[in-house]
Order: structure tokens, then sequence, then C-alpha cells
């Protein structure tokens, strides 16, 4: 079940990246009603992301890297930038939220051009983990209820 719970948050994670580059093509294209639509799809599948992984964390623990020691120091590179970018995003995302809500759409730009990058980053190293974790990593145990 652990790893069900952890695939549907990488599937919602994916989709929600998916769906910020179809919401930036949307805004390029001057679409003022389809891109708000995305991109609001966009933050609900990374919310119900977290609600999926924070379930597997709390039901099942964590997983530890238990692989080539050669790329060890390149895993932990990863999942630390990954790590601060996914605590960093979620702000982002309310601020553009809360900035396009307001009508304050310059403001909301120019924070997109920092949000959408880093959105991405972490969607992608997400599921970079995610992969390298299920080849070369081992259950760690955690809180598990």
């Amino acid at each position: 079940m652990g790893e069900l719970l952890g695939d549907i948050a990488a599937a919602l994670i994916a989709l929600s990246g998916l769906a910020v580059v179809v919401g930036v093509i949307f805004i390029k294209r001057g679409d003022r009603v389809w891109h708000p639509r995305v991109m609001l799809l966009a933050t609900v599948l990374a919310a119900l992301f977290l609600v999926f992984y924070l379930l597997k964390w709390g039901l099942y623990g964590t997983t530890r890297y238990v692989g080539p020691e050669e790329w060890r120091g390149a895993y932990y590179a990863l999942l630390i930038s990954h790590t601060i970018l996914a605590a960093l995003n979620g702000p982002l995302v309310l601020w553009l939220l809360y900035n396009a809500f307001k009508q304050r759409f310059a403001i909301h730009k120019a924070w997109a051009r920092w949000t959408v990058p880093v959105w991405l980053y972490v969607a992608v190293t997400g599921w970079v983990i995610d992969l390298v974790l299920k080849r070369y990593g081992e259950s760690a145990g955690g809180i598990g209820f």
C-alpha cells in the first residue's frame, strides 16, 4: 500500500508540473481564460500530492538511500536542493495566487518568473528521487501509525 501511495503522489506531482507548463503556454498566447484555470488545476494537483506524500510518510515512514557509495553525494545534493526548494514553493505559489486574485498582475508576473522554474525543478527532482529510491532505497521506518 505504501508503494501505491507513493506512485499516486508521484503521478500527481508530475501532472501538476505538466499543468504548469500548459498554463505558461496559455499565458504566453495571451489566453487569460484558460491560464488561471490550468494554474489552479496545477495548484490543486500539487496540494493533493502533498496529502498523499504525507499520508505515505505518516503510515510507512521514510526511505533511506542505500545505493552505490559514489552516487551518495550527488543523491544528497539533489535531495537537499529539492527539499529546500519544495519548502519555498508552497509560500511562493500562495503569493502568486493572492496577487492574481487581487489582480496585481505586474507583481504576479514578476514572482511567477521565479516560481515556475522552482515548481518545475521540484516536480522533476521529486520524480528522480522517487526513481532512485525505488531502486536503491530501503525502509528507514519512522512514524508509521
